[in-house]
């Protein structure tokens, strides 16, 4: 993901988790918060040591951010997003991520379309 895209500072963390408004399922937690002045997306990724060892939450990290670039034309602009991954995220693999990250984005009303038949 390119820099623009990304939350890594603690205080822009903190500020999300203050003001924005959280949604979740059984495998993420989303925070998102506006921001007016943006015109495009950032997203911030936590995954805690509980879930696994590195290369497990390296590889839902890099599940998560490929998720998000394949709905980036869907996502709305101008919102800081902060995706939290719980202990079921470590036993899905890419397409279950993306639909459950998919469905908990809907839950949030901030996603732009329809789920499209495949």
């Amino acid at each position: 993901m390119k820099k623009k895209l990304r939350i890594k500072k603690e205080d822009e963390f903190q500020l999300v988790f203050k003001k924005g408004e959280s949604s979740a399922n059984r495998q993420f937690v989303v925070y998102v918060l506006e921001k007016p002045g943006q015109d495009h997306f950032r997203i911030g990724l936590s995954v805690s040591k509980k879930i696994g060892n590195a290369v497990v939450r390296n590889q839902i990290k890099r599940y998560i951010r490929q998720a998000f670039l394949e709905l980036k034309e869907d996502i709305e602009e101008g919102k800081d997003y902060i995706v939290i991954a719980r202990k079921p995220a470590a036993e899905m693999d890419f397409f279950q991520v993306k639909s459950s990250l998919i469905h908990v984005l809907k839950r949030s009303k901030s996603l732009n379309f329809k789920m499209k038949k495949q």
